[in-house]
């Protein structure tokens, strides 16, 4: 048998994973073995994977298969998740490269068009973990979205709600106004830009003097609960401990020293 002398995947790979996966080597059921479970971090059906997703399921699928070999009942748990944002943004992309805005579409039009992106593009990303040879248990693919889950979501959302662990409240959020939403701090693409430096003076409590601050965020001296100085910086060493007024709501704070 002459042997190539170059490696060839095409050869060996699809013909070998097609025989795993007939054979079912990767499927699991529940017997008196020691069980091994791992549930794969689902990637998001946002498109397709990159490497980052090819180094973390390659380690994974190394685990799995260390304890298969080693006797234990091992389960690999494949799906993906809808990313809903993300998602979202990606779909209403989609849709403005065909002249068609989100906001002509009814709620059950646009998740028509969300559900074929998900199958079109979380179809994509299985087939790629099978390209890599994953040994998930494909029989048990799960999508996020999936209605037994979403009732869990939801059955584990009222619990918590009930136990007093979910509340409403008044916080600083990200705010997207493309999609008229909140988002994570996960979800926020941070860049460097050219911006102002604001000089505000702080006015000293029953005094005329002022004492004033440099900020880039003038938005946010609302929320100012005090005025920190360095405690070697002769300038402010006389205004140690004593108090300046907010601007524009006049509130009372302290001002403290630190060396940070």
């Amino acid at each position: 048998m002459e042997v190539p002398s170059k490696y060839d995947p095409t050869l060996v790979e699809d013909r070998w994973y097609a025989y795993w996966m007939e054979h079912g080597f990767f499927r699991s059921t529940p017997d008196n073995r020691e069980p091994y479970c791992i549930v794969i971090p689902p990637p998001n059906v946002t498109g397709v994977l990159h490497m980052g997703h090819m180094l973390n399921n390659t380690l994974q699928d190394v685990l799995i298969r260390r304890a298969r070999m080693q006797g234990k009942n091992a389960l690999w748990v494949p799906g993906t998740d809808h990313a809903s944002i993300a998602t979202e943004a990606r779909v209403v992309q989609m849709l403005a490269g065909k002249g068609i805005r989100k906001a002509d579409l009814a709620r059950e039009e646009f998740l028509d068009h969300a559900w074929q992106w998900k199958e079109k593009h979380g179809g994509i990303i299985l087939e790629q973990l099978k390209k890599l040879g994953a040994s998930c248990d494909w029989e048990r693919t799960r999508f996020t979205m999936d209605e037994a889950l979403s009732e869990s979501v939801i059955r584990v959302f009222v619990d918590l709600f009930n136990k007093g662990y979910i509340y409403r409240g008044v916080r600083m959020v990200n705010w997207d106004p493309a999609a008229r939403t909140a988002v994570s701090d996960e979800e926020v693409n941070y860049r460097e830009v050219k911006s102002k430096l604001y000089y505000i003076r702080y006015r000293v409590e029953n005094e005329d003097s002022f004492l004033t601050i440099a900020t880039t965020r003038p938005e946010t001296i609302l929320g100012d609960t005090a005025v920190c100085v360095h405690p070697d910086d002769e300038r402010y060493r006389e205004l140690h401990g004593r108090r300046v007024l907010v601007p524009l709501i006049e509130r009372s704070v302290p001002v403290i020293v630190d060396a940070y």
